[in-house]
């Protein structure tokens, strides 16, 4: 069978971010690959050592840079990579009909993706892939097992869990708890250089247009009291009180 695992590059949770004429720069910011699609990667080395013969596919949209990110993928253990190399901004609906022009060229028999986007802070993508694939489709998955053309998940719904079976091919969208990330070592790292990463272009599959247009950027900013409670503690608490609820409007 074929893994297919997407992968965002997305800005370190940890790491300093420019804001330069009112718009992020991620000149000089530490990127890495969206902390939800690890566990997607991290799911599908699994189930290939569990027994399952399978080849594992990285596949990411975006700038040049995203090429680190898939390097990652393949020192973790990913076959190859597969790059749509863009520049142009693109939401999800968009980046989905993209992708799933490679992912059913591939022919394809599981994607694995993060079940929220970094980037748009959206949980689209994933349903998005889905639909435009005409494959079914686990959210929020924690569990997965693969039982012959079908696969087993346990998801988080709103009213708790559910457990799911859907026939191959599909689309899962993971998340915290499904398993534990690993680490690249530094002998795959190197492998990693080797393996293959196939760059295509927008045009190559017939060009995307963007379904949302974005008509203005504008980070909200506060102005900073700069206060500094001093003195007994026990005051100092029920100042911070009342100033969370006088000034602050915290209820």
């Amino acid at each position: 069978m074929k893994i297919i695992t997407l992968l965002k590059q997305v800005p370190d949770a940890e790491a300093r971010i420019r804001v330069v004429d009112g718009r992020v720069d991620l000149e000089g910011a530490t990127l890495i690959i969206d902390g939800m699609d690890e566990y997607g990667v991290e799911e599908a080395l699994r189930l290939r050592e569990g027994g399952h013969q399978a080849e594992i596919v990285a596949l990411a949209l975006g700038p040049k840079r995203c090429e680190e990110a898939l390097r990652t993928a393949l020192a973790l253990g990913a076959d190859r990579a597969v790059q749509l190399e863009t520049d142009e901004p693109l939401d999800p609906i968009a980046q989905a009909e993209v992708l799933a022009k490679v992912i059913a060229a591939e022919q394809a028999d599981l994607v694995l993706l993060g079940g929220k986007q970094a980037d748009w802070d959206s949980s689209a993508l994933g349903p998005a892939v889905a639909e435009a694939l005409g494959w079914p489709h686990s959210d929020w998955t924690t569990r997965l097992e693969l039982s012959g053309d079908a696969v087993k998940a346990v998801h988080d719904s709103d009213e708790g869990s559910e457990a799911l079976t859907l026939p191959l091919p599909a689309v899962i969208t993971t998340q915290q708890g499904l398993n534990e990330p690993r680490y690249p070592t530094l002998p795959n790292i190197m492998k990693a250089k080797r393996k293959e990463l196939k760059k295509l272009s927008l045009d190559d599959l017939g060009g995307a247009q963007a379904k949302t247009v974005v008509l203005k950027h504008e980070m909200q900013t506060r102005e900073r009291l700069n206060k500094v409670l001093q003195g007994d503690p026990v005051e100092a608490a029920r100042e911070l009180v009342r100033l969370l609820h006088e000034e602050a409007k915290v209820v």
